[in-house]
């Protein structure tokens, strides 16, 4: 049974960084376009990062490019999302998707698959 679980969240105050891990089982996470969402109180679900099954190209909201980067890391089947400069509206619980039939970049995420069960990210004072 595929399954996504994420981990690396926590507290942390502005300018600080977090990395989010997104580990894989029962699937191949490299073989898959890799999504990361997040969802605050109050507002809808949104794309932050992308990560595609065919050439690893990447896509990243406008509001965290040049802050957060997403990466894999095959051996461990697992794709890493690090968070730098963090700011107090980048607070949300975060989520990693994946979409089993996208080749390129995927940003709707009703057109993913799988989901982890999120980790929180609070950027606070």
């Amino acid at each position: 049974q595929a399954q996504l679980a994420e981990s690396g969240g926590g507290l942390v105050q502005p300018g600080g960084s977090l990395r989010l891990s997104c580990a894989g089982s029962g699937f191949t996470l490299e073989y898959n376009t890799i999504g990361w969402f997040r969802q605050a109180p109050g507002k809808e679900r949104e794309v932050v990062a992308c990560i595609s099954s065919s050439d690893s190209s990447t896509y990243y909201a406008d509001s965290v490019k040049g802050r957060f980067t997403i990466s894999r890391d095959n051996a461990k089947n697992t794709v890493y999302l690090q968070m730098n400069s963090l700011k107090p509206e980048d607070t949300a619980v975060y989520y990693c998707a994946a979409d089993i039939e996208a080749m390129g970049i995927s940003k709707i995420s009703d057109e993913y698959n799988y989901w982890g069960q999120g980790t929180q990210v609070t950027v606070s004072s």
